[in-house]
């Protein structure tokens, strides 16, 4: 992997890797009813980043890029469960509700990596993390009490879902170190791929869609394994904590391309949405300020 130890380089590429995650939600929004067709999508996407991150790997290291998966252990298999399960119900959160809603409940899943790593791990938390996990909390609930709609609070609860499955594919990183990354993401892609054509095959279903929805599924994949490499290059001159606040980038990103007229989605957020991410992003701030300071990795690393 390509060391780049000078920040003022890291900095924009890890930007850039939000940035690229955040037009995620935009390309889910161009399919054609991705809600009759979630298995479809899960089979596209794990695929691609199965073969993507696979064909990266062998640039990387050689025609023995396949020794990783000899070190994966439990770690990796649970980690790359953890991310799978997540990429599974990030679609069916954003198909169930607005895009700002499932991307602020992405944006909770530092603390969650937190909590898990402090029930787990035995990582303690400072009282400074505990405050920025309450303000985290009153915002997620204020989102929550402003989805009264059945689909709405269906994809509120798939988003936090989401975030919890990050989260235990962070936490099973700093569990054991050694794991390959990109090897346990790959894992994550093969779960997909594997669970979503059991899916299909049990419910008698085309195992793809229209040629421009799968096109779009692709897309998608493809995105996130490019916002993966350019992340974990930059990670090598970042502190975490420092990580964390850079890649809100894809939250911010997410909310307003499906907002922006010239995309034609014009999916503006609501009130609630809008006060309760104030208070996830304040949480975000502070909390990043405190790891900061005291120049702890707690979140996701």
């Amino acid at each position: 992997m390509l060391l780049l130890k000078n920040p003022k380089i890291a900095v924009p590429i890890v930007l850039f890797a939000g940035i690229i995650w955040s037009f995620g939600p935009l390309v889910v929004r161009y399919m054609d009813e991705p809600h009759l067709v979630p298995w479809q999508y899960i089979f596209g996407r794990g695929l691609t980043i199965f073969i993507l991150l696979n064909l990266y790997l062998y640039f990387e290291e050689g025609k023995n890029f396949w020794k990783n998966y000899l070190k994966v252990g439990k770690s990796g298999i649970i980690g790359g469960c953890g991310l799978g399960i997540a990429m599974i119900s990030f679609i069916y959160s954003i198909t169930n509700t607005s895009a700002a809603i499932t991307l602020l409940c992405l944006a909770a899943m530092p603390f969650f990596t937190a909590l898990l790593a402090f029930l787990f791990l035995k990582e303690s938390i400072s009282i400074n993390v505990w405050i920025s996990i309450f303000i985290a909390t009153v915002g997620i609930i204020i989102m929550a009490l402003g989805n009264n709609e059945t689909n709405s609070l269906v994809g509120f609860i798939f988003g936090m879902t989401s975030s919890i499955g990050f989260s235990a594919f962070s936490v099973s990183l700093r569990w054991r170190k050694e794991t390959p990354k990109f090897t346990t993401v790959a894992v994550a892609g093969l779960f997909c791929f594997i669970f979503a054509a059991i899916m299909i095959l049990i419910g008698n279903k085309p195992f793809f869609s229209t040629s421009y929805n799968g096109a779009l599924f692709s897309l998608h994949g493809t995105l996130v394994c490019l916002g993966l490499i350019l992340y974990s290059i930059g990670s090598k001159a970042i502190p975490a904590a420092e990580l964390t606040l850079l890649s809100l980038t894809e939250v911010i990103g997410g909310i307003f391309w499906v907002w922006l007229p010239l995309f034609g989605i014009n999916e503006v957020p609501d009130t609630n949405t809008i006060i309760g991410g104030f208070f996830l992003f304040i949480s975000l701030f502070y909390y990043s300020m405190v790891m900061r300071w005291n120049k702890r990795y707690i979140g996701l690393n």
